[in-house]
């Protein structure tokens, strides 16, 4: 293994001395690009809202309308179209029009997966 000391007396931020730099080299190769990661991040931060996941895990068993939503969720129209529509800009909520009544759904499968995921990350900690 080809491996290379520092010395970190400067920096405090690790104590380790040993770099790993076929680790390293082999990460930085594999790591996706910056956008691809900024990109992630705004993703993984419309999670970080409890309305919105609930609206997802909503979503999971049914196509509704905002008013299904808000009854659902106990919160007014304006609050649950303010929370769609930043769902369906990170394309992760679709609508359809049906006469005068728009129904919402996951935009596609990813969605689903992203959530149950994280649901049994969180319940796998308890």
């Amino acid at each position: 293994m080809n491996v290379q000391l520092f010395n970190h007396t400067n920096d405090t931020t690790c104590d380790c001395c040993v770099i790993h730099k076929q680790l390293v080299n082999k990460a930085r190769r594999l790591m996706p690009e910056e956008n691809s990661l900024l990109e992630l991040a705004d993703l993984l931060r419309i999670f970080g809202d409890s309305t919105r996941v609930r609206i997802i895990s909503a979503l999971l068993h049914a196509e509704l309308c905002v008013c299904d939503i808000a009854v659902l969720l106990g919160m007014t129209k304006s609050a649950i179209s303010h929370q769609l529509r930043a769902l369906r800009q990170t394309k992760l909520v679709k609508r359809r029009k049906a006469g005068k009544i728009v129904y919402y759904s996951l935009d596609d499968e990813h969605v689903s997966s992203i959530f149950k995921l994280g649901l049994a990350h969180v319940r796998e900690r308890k």
